[in-house]
């Protein structure tokens, strides 16, 4: 038996968490076909993430140049603003840890 399963509202605001984590690079913008040549993704699977990134405001449009259009991630927007607190609470429990873990093999060597 197959079950689907739909996706949570997570998934369809902040798309593929691939495109959230390239975008993550805040001293650059980019245009769509760079980030799905990048990340090696499907189109199709690009945009069907994209739009939502786009309706709740996870990217923004920064800048044209030609006919492309680049993007970044809005900084500004309360779901990135988290999302970079949760990034940061993240890298200081692993560096906690590590920390811990090195103490400890010390302590034990010692």
């Amino acid at each position: 038996m197959v079950i689907e399963m739909e996706e949570t509202l997570l998934v369809r605001c902040l798309g593929n968490s691939k495109i959230v984590d390239f975008l993550d690079n805040r001293l650059f913008d980019y245009a769509k076909d760079e980030i799905i040549e990048n990340l090696k993704m499907g189109r199709v699977t690009f945009f069907k993430y994209w739009k939502e990134l786009e309706n709740f405001g996870v990217v923004n449009k920064t800048r044209k140049i030609g006919k492309s259009k680049l993007y970044k991630l809005n900084e500004e927007n309360e779901i990135v603003q988290k999302l970079m607190m949760l990034d940061s609470a993240l890298c200081k429990k692993t560096m906690e840890k590590a920390v811990r873990e090195e103490l400890a093999k010390q302590a034990i060597t010692a």
